[in-house]
């Protein structure tokens, strides 16, 4: 086991909602590396709750804000000068852990403020290293006193002021178990693109319902070499495509709704 002298300066921040069948490996990828492991919790039914506090996390109950604003909170509750935030569906692999490893002993934290990693889906069985789902680019690891949560509520992103080092290395992620949780989003997705489009002023095309899904599957087979990834990168463009379809179309929907003053 590991000084504590020896372990970087690092909070872990997660926000969860029962999360029982994934919380247990993500604090555990995360745990060799942190002094202090904070989960923000909006009110878990299940073992999720007794589960971090095995790991050693602090529970913080929080009725659900939306992404950005529950992770700002979590990112809020951590005590160390540097913050891992992390998903309950995610996990660092082997390779990542040593680059943050060396990213703390090496000098870089002095002339870093955060650092970006690429992340990697598993989907139908495999990793997808591939299409429009790999490199997943995202910034994670950031000094607190440095960053804040950015994005909308349904679409979070770390924001942080000053230089960001890329780390070699992997966080692995199981956000789409099956392919029904897949389209089980394609609808609340389509309603937050439509809601986006009207906030902008934007208007309904037919060019664009016609061609940005042929665009975004051409793009994620082709260009970004998806076939690579077998039947399931063939399944990724489709549905990506398939996605994109139902949002613009959904624009359709409102504007006509709108017309008809439904």
């Amino acid at each position: 086991m590991s000084n504590r002298s020896e372990i970087p300066p690092l909070s872990l921040a997660v926000t969860s909602l029962n999360e029982a069948s994934r919380i247990g490996r993500c604090l555990a990828s995360a745990s060799s590396l942190v002094r202090e492991i904070v989960v923000v919790d909006s009110g878990s039914t299940d073992s999720t709750i007794a589960m971090a506090e095995e790991a050693g996390a602090r529970i913080i109950r929080q009725a659900w804000l939306g992404h950005r604003e529950q992770k700002q909170v979590a990112l809020n509750q951590c005590t160390q000068p540097w913050v891992l935030i992390l998903d309950c569906d995610e996990e660092l692999s082997g390779t990542l852990i040593d680059s943050i490893r060396n990213f703390f002993s090496s000098g870089d934290v002095d002339w870093f403020h955060g650092c970006r990693f690429n992340r990697k889906v598993r989907f139908l069985g495999r990793w997808i290293t591939h299409g429009d789902w790999y490199p997943d680019t995202k910034l994670r690891l950031v000094r607190r006193d440095k960053a804040k949560m950015g994005g909308n509520a349904s679409h979070d992103v770390t924001l942080v002021d000053g230089d960001v080092k890329h780390l070699h290395g992997d966080l692995l992620h199981d956000s789409f178990p099956t392919i029904r949780s897949y389209l089980d989003k394609i609808s609340p997705f389509a309603d937050e693109f439509v809601e986006r489009q009207r906030n902008e002023g934007r208007r309904w095309s037919l060019a664009q319902n016609l061609l940005r899904p042929i665009w975004r599957f051409f793009r994620a087979y082709i260009l970004r070499l998806g076939f690579l990834d077998g039947f399931p990168g063939l399944w990724i463009a489709y549905a990506t495509a398939f996605s994109v379809f139902v949002r613009y179309s959904r624009k359709y929907e409102d504007e006509a709704n709108e017309v008809s003053g439904k």
